[in-house]
């Protein structure tokens, strides 16, 4: 079984360096690697205007955990305002980082011009990749695990066994990172990668929630409810309504343009028929003409003028004459 070694990684000058300050800036660059290298490649984003996106969604993605954290921890934070600026003490919330990264996502879509979904697809391959690295923060900080638990896999935490949630939550997001990664190379359409994120990130998150002993709760007339399930479940519902929408869209678009290619090959067959049977005809005319005029001069020689024929034959009749009188004259 695993336990923490302390959140302290090391000292310098008498400066404390914590391990979860390592880990998350290890999870922000790997996920910045991973954006900058499909964004001009799969997403056709500029490299420079990529760096610039990451720049001032990553921003403000940090101060959306915080401040999401410190939301729905107002009762603390409202009595001590000085621990708000304290993010050593730990006490961020990925889902804040998430909304307001995308917030700014879509005033920067509007600013350059550019899709929304297509921004959040290549950010939502990194982030998972991100997150999975990040999350081992937890560990040595020994903060966001389950309950109590005899499994082989539990880690300790103040001498009890609990669940790793840290470790499931890690293992998922890499897994997801690979499924995002791979169906990006071909995207239906745009906006599949955000959505696919939102749904089973948010699978995830509802069940391994459910085990944590340190959630974030909102508060309804009917009851006290975990903030990150409230969440992930409206996200579920609402991504897989929209990837259904956005899909059939998409076919229905392709289809169209299959149809009016298929449409616009048989126009150009119908042409190129029509040509040959033009040519075709051309022929038969030229051929009936070739032999009308043969024709024409038969009959001219069947059918010649009577005088003409008199008029031969009195020439033969002439030559025959000569020709008896030849014969006369040679037998005296």
């Amino acid at each position: 079984m695993m336990e923490s070694p302390g959140r302290v990684a090391f000292s310098i000058a008498g400066f404390d360096v914590m391990w979860y300050g390592i880990l998350i800036a290890l999870g922000i660059v790997a996920g910045i690697i991973v954006i900058s290298y499909r964004a001009p490649r799969y997403h056709d984003i500029p490299s420079d205007r990529a760096f610039n996106l990451i720049i001032l969604i990553l921003i403000a993605a940090l101060a959306g955990t915080r401040i999401y954290y410190v939301i729905f921890e107002w009762e603390f934070y409202g009595a001590h305002p000085e621990e708000i600026l304290n993010f050593r003490a730990g006490g961020l919330a990925i889902h804040g980082g998430l909304i307001f990264g995308c917030l700014m996502a879509a005033l920067l879509a509007r600013i350059y011009r550019e899709k929304f979904f297509n921004i959040v697809d290549v950010f939502f391959v990194g982030i998972p990749l991100g997150q999975a690295i990040g999350r081992w923060g937890n560990f040595f900080n020994s903060e966001a695990h389950g309950t109590h638990t005899d499994l082989p896999w539990a880690i300790i935490v103040n001498g009890d066994t609990v669940h790793p949630t840290f470790l499931y939550e890690s293992i998922w997001c890499f897994i997801l990172f690979l499924i995002l990664w791979r169906v990006d190379n071909r995207r239906l359409f745009v906006g599949q990668i955000f959505l696919l994120y939102c749904m089973l990130y948010s699978i995830e998150r509802f069940f391994v929630e459910g085990l944590r002993t340190d959630s974030l709760m909102v508060h309804f007339p009917w009851g006290d409810f975990r903030q990150a399930q409230v969440l992930s479940l409206s996200a579920i519902i609402a991504a897989a309504a929209l990837y259904i929408w956005f899909y059939k869209r998409e076919s229905n678009r392709k289809l169209a343009a299959l149809l009016e290619e298929i449409e616009h090959d048989d126009a150009e067959s119908v042409d190129r028929d029509y040509d040959k049977s033009q040519g075709s005809d051309d022929e038969e005319i030229e051929q009936e003409s070739i032999d009308t005029e043969t024709m024409k001069d038969g009959d001219e020689s069947e059918y010649r003028n009577p005088e003409e024929i008199k008029k031969s034959d009195d020439r033969e009749t002439a030559l025959e004459n000569t020709d008896e009188k030849t014969t006369k004259e040679e037998d005296k």
